[in-house]
């Protein structure tokens, strides 16, 4: 089981330990997916940016067709994505149930096949 890790907001007028949470995950630009094992090192990096990034665990099938696109990085995979189609349902500055931050569990694959190219 891989962790997928999206960042969704930027890092203005943030603390430096976000921006060094982003750098440690590969997370330089929005709409970047990282994709890497649960680890507790990674657990405690996803609480440091949770308020800026959405996650959950991805599937086979979605890490097969990400692998197609090619990625950057060896133990944490790096993908750039696009905007999903039809747009995000809720804001980007809000954790769910009312905005697109947070965990989302195995529905994050469907927002990231809605971003592939």
């Amino acid at each position: 089981m891989m962790i997928g890790i999206i960042r969704m907001r930027g890092v203005v007028n943030t603390e430096p330990k976000i921006r060094t949470a982003f750098r440690i995950l590969g997370l330089n630009r929005n709409l970047t997916l990282a994709l890497t094992e649960p680890s507790a090192d990674i657990k405690g990096v996803i609480n440091t940016v949770k308020d800026y990034v959405t996650w959950g665990e991805v599937s086979k099938d979605v890490i097969k067709k990400l692998e197609e696109l090619g990625s950057k990085g060896d133990k944490i995979k790096r993908f750039r994505l696009h905007p999903p189609r039809g747009g995000f349902k809720k804001t980007i500055k809000r954790p769910k149930p009312d905005g697109e931050l947070g965990y989302r569990g195995e529905k994050i694959n469907e927002l990231i096949l809605k971003m592939l190219p």
